[in-house]
């Protein structure tokens, strides 16, 4: 069957969050166009957020190791060219590295569609003075134009998400116990920039004020070692929290985040993984915006916890930059009460 198919190449690398987005506007391209099958080429450790997709291939790229630096570009290129007949190139990333890549499949004759990224929109909305505060177009929306761009049918819907509830497994629930009917709220306090994170000692009063509603569960999530000692530390204060950050793979987790009723995340990869499996996100901004087009796959903007009124927001669009300000006012500034009552509001 796949050799009546035309192969569309789809690249991808870099973050969680950042593919993760990828993975719904694929699928409905599959579904919408049955004459192709995607080849997906994106960092070796995310092959899971593709699993069980009809027609969507994922080939792991070794950016750090046998595809590192343009010889490995090359010899990815070459990979990927030996199992199949590339019939064209959407490149979601529009990288150095990326652009390599599809050069390499150009010079074959193959056609080579790559993202906007609308960077100089994205420099006026961040921008310290004279922003121009207005939502531009979303990567979801961006990513579905690249393939629109080469020739396929194309209209997203959000409100379906990819993949429905997944069995708890027997290793899982050793972890978090059986869910029983009761409320599982998924809580990931960490990003990978300060400012784009909500102090732990005022997530510490959300979670304090969770755990006492009855019939509710809190799971601790994080990766790396640091973040797992800190919700450990939390986890023994609070007993009725969970830390599932640290001891599973990600399919494992990608189970667990199926099962919650709501995640409350930064604008981060948790926020994006909920969105996979259309779990509700309480999600907290600060540096960054939702205006910039990064909010989660079928999010409702009422479950956004932001300080509309910080006339420095954002300050920029991946919340890379030091606070220019010197008080993180963004974050600090969001009483522990308004992340609470958004949960609330969801779960009951």
């Amino acid at each position: 069957m796949s050799e009546q198919l035309r192969t569309i190449l789809s690249i991808r690398f870099s973050a969680m969050g950042d593919v993760a987005m990828t993975i719904p506007v694929m699928q409905q391209v599959l579904e919408q166009n049955p004459d192709i099958q995607i080849v997906f080429v994106s960092n070796k450790n995310w092959g899971a957020l593709c699993a069980g997709i009809p027609r969507l291939i994922f080939f792991p790229a070794d950016l750090k190791g046998a595809h590192k630096g343009f010889k490995g570009l090359y010899r990815l290129f070459k990979a990927i060219r030996k199992s199949w007949k590339i019939d064209a190139v959407a490149d979601l990333h529009h990288v150095l590295r990326s652009q390599i890549v599809r050069t390499f499949f150009r010079l074959t004759g193959c056609p080579v569609v790559f993202i906007d990224k609308g960077r100089e929109e994205k420099k006026a909305l961040a921008r310290p003075e004279e922003k121009i505060l207005m939502p531009l177009t979303s990567t979801i929306e961006r990513y579905a134009t690249v393939f629109r761009n080469l020739g396929l049918s194309l209209t997203i819907n959000q409100t379906r998400a990819p993949f429905g509830r997944q069995e708890l497994t027997g290793e899982i629930m050793a972890i978090t116990g059986p869910k029983n009917g009761d409320r599982w709220i998924g809580l990931a306090p960490f990003a990978t920039y300060k400012e784009k994170t909500y102090p732990l000692e005022k997530m510490e009063e959300v979670l304090a004020t969770l755990v006492k509603y009855p019939q509710t569960k809190v799971l601790l999530m994080g990766g790396g070692a640091a973040e797992v000692a800190q919700l450990t530390t939390l986890a023994i204060k609070y007993p009725d929290a969970v830390v599932v950050a640290g001891r599973f793979y990600l399919p494992e987790e990608m189970v667990i985040i199926s099962n919650l009723d709501v995640m409350i995340s930064m604008d981060s990869a948790n926020m994006h993984l909920a969105s996979l499996f259309g779990v509700p996100a309480v999600s907290v901004w600060g540096a960054t915006h939702p205006f910039a087009g990064f909010m989660g796959f079928g999010q409702s903007e009422s479950n956004i916890v932001q300080l509309e009124s910080l006339s420095c927001r954002p300050c920029s669009i991946f919340g890379n930059k030091p606070c220019f300000r010197g008080d993180h006012a963004c974050m600090e500034w969001i009483p522990p009460a308004a992340i609470v009552d958004k949960v609330v509001k969801v779960v009951e």
